[in-house]
């Protein structure tokens, strides 16, 4: 039976159960979401991959044994009765077989167009180079104390059609360019860039052009989360659109200052606040979290959720109580007085010089792996800045020391984390803070950026013994 959502769908992508073949272009885990979707919303399906054995076929074929699939490469005649196309976010939409269904009038949908026409429940959507997936996580938890049924996914965890849920009373989306760029239908109750910075310049052709797809988020009329601290996310504000400011650099509507906290009438030390207009609602210090970048999130977090009507105590109690994410400024050991640091999700350079600007004292830095295409020379004054030692590895490492040419910074070079660990502690004293955090993919040595991070731990605590 027809419902609300099949009539969206042929609204926005002439989408027609008893005439559309969808093509669904890779068996990864949201391409397996999609399938599950169309097939419970009773629309023709078939899948491709140019991968001969995807991870995931035998998964797919236990579920659904009857549902034509291609492997093996992508076949022309499974592109040329495609009415509609829906990618996988990690496809290039430039692969010569999707132009030439397109050319020839296949319709291009994403998971998250499929997501945002089945949906009424608010929607948060997060994007940016670095942040997404702990400001994400952050909300989960203050929608969970604010005591409504929040759920979280999309780029993280859980693909989002597999977040569909008819208890759901907030969705709280990560969304990466490579899901945007191909999203038409999105309309976010509340969304966000929390920054730009050089990243997936393999893909994308530009940082201008990476800024756009991203931009695509604050598509619709909800609320917009403007990070004023940065030049490029600052120049989207829609002057006629419902906006909160957030900056950890100056005063916004959501910012960090300094004022004295008071017990009676006795002022105390000054301390820095999370701060809305003129209100101070979290001391810094109760944010148990490394690093002022995570300040931003946390403001960002509060910024989002303010604009979806989650309580301000609730908010910050989850905050209180926020761990942080595994592989992002995670502590892994205090080994001889020697801090050691897990920031592998940093896999480009705006995460690096964000973990590196947290630090007052100098570090010892371990990084490199697949720069996709990115300047070093953007990362070099904050290295020179911040590291007291750069151990590099990885396939890229030799850009590190094109940017660093002039440099009398001891740079040393490892095969391996076990390697590359023994010459960090060879290099540290007590006091000293090891940070792992790349700025490169991890793709090149590891499964990815959670292997490279769970490789660098096990290699710190086999220190101990």
């Amino acid at each position: 039976m027809p419902t609300a959502t099949h009539s969206l769908l042929k609204k926005h992508f002439n989408l027609d159960p008893t005439s559309a073949k969808i093509l669904v272009v890779g068996l990864g885990s949201t391409g397996i979401s999609v399938a599950r979707y169309l097939k419970k919303m009773g629309y023709q399906f078939a899948i491709i991959d140019s991968r001969k054995h995807p991870p995931l076929m035998e998964e797919f074929f236990n579920l659904m044994p009857d549902t034509p699939v291609f492997t093996g490469g992508f076949d022309d005649a499974a592109f040329k009765v495609a009415t509609h196309l829906v990618v996988s976010p990690g496809l290039s939409l430039n692969e010569k077989s999707i132009i030439k269904a397109v050319a020839n009038g296949s319709i291009v949908m994403s998971d998250i167009d499929l997501f945002a026409c089945s949906v009424q429940t608010p929607i948060i959507a997060i994007t940016g180079s670095n942040g997404k997936s702990t400001v994400t996580t952050m909300l989960g938890d203050m929608a969970k104390a604010a005591g409504k049924k929040g759920v979280i996914g999309g780029n993280l965890g859980v693909p989002a059609l597999d977040l569909l849920n008819e208890e759901a009373e907030l969705y709280v989306l990560e969304l990466s360019s490579f899901q945007l760029e191909r999203t038409s239908t999105l309309n976010a109750n509340a969304a966000t860039i929390l920054n730009i910075s050089p990243d997936h310049l393999d893909r994308h052709s530009s940082v201008a052009e990476y800024a756009r797809e991203k931009q695509t988020v604050f598509n619709g009329d909800g609320a917009m989360v403007i990070n004023i601290d940065d030049p490029i996310v600052n120049s989207m504000i829609e002057a006629q659109r419902k906006t909160y400011t957030f900056s950890i650099k100056t005063t916004a509507d959501f910012y960090l200052t300094q004022q004295p906290a008071c017990e009676g009438d006795r002022h105390t030390t000054e301390n820095e606040y999370l701060m809305f207009q003129n209100h101070a609602l979290l001391a810094l210090n109760e944010l148990p979290l490394e690093g002022r970048h995570n300040a931003a999130n946390a403001l960002a977090a509060l910024a989002l959720g303010h604009a979806v009507g989650l309580p301000f105590p609730a908010m910050c109690d989850a905050l209180k109580k926020f761990k942080g994410l595994e592989h992002r400024m995670q502590r892994v050991a205090i080994l001889n007085g020697i801090t050691w640091i897990n920031d592998s999700k940093a896999t480009n350079i705006g995460a690096c010089i964000a973990a590196l600007e947290g630090y007052q004292t100098k570090v010892i830095l371990i990084a490199g792996g697949d720069a996709k295409g990115a300047d070093m020379n953007e990362l070099a004054p904050i290295i020179q800045e911040k590291a007291k030692a750069l151990i590099l590895m990885g396939k890229d490492a030799a850009l590190f020391n094109d940017a660093l040419i002039d440099t009398t910074l001891p740079i040393y070079h490892a095969e391996n984390m076990q390697q590359a660990v023994h010459l960090a502690a060879q290099c540290a004293h007590s006091g000293d803070h090891v940070l792992l955090s790349p700025a490169c993919a991890s793709l090149d040595q590891y499964k990815n950026y959670q292997d490279r991070g769970n490789k660098f731990s096990k290699a710190v605590l086999a220190l101990a013994h």
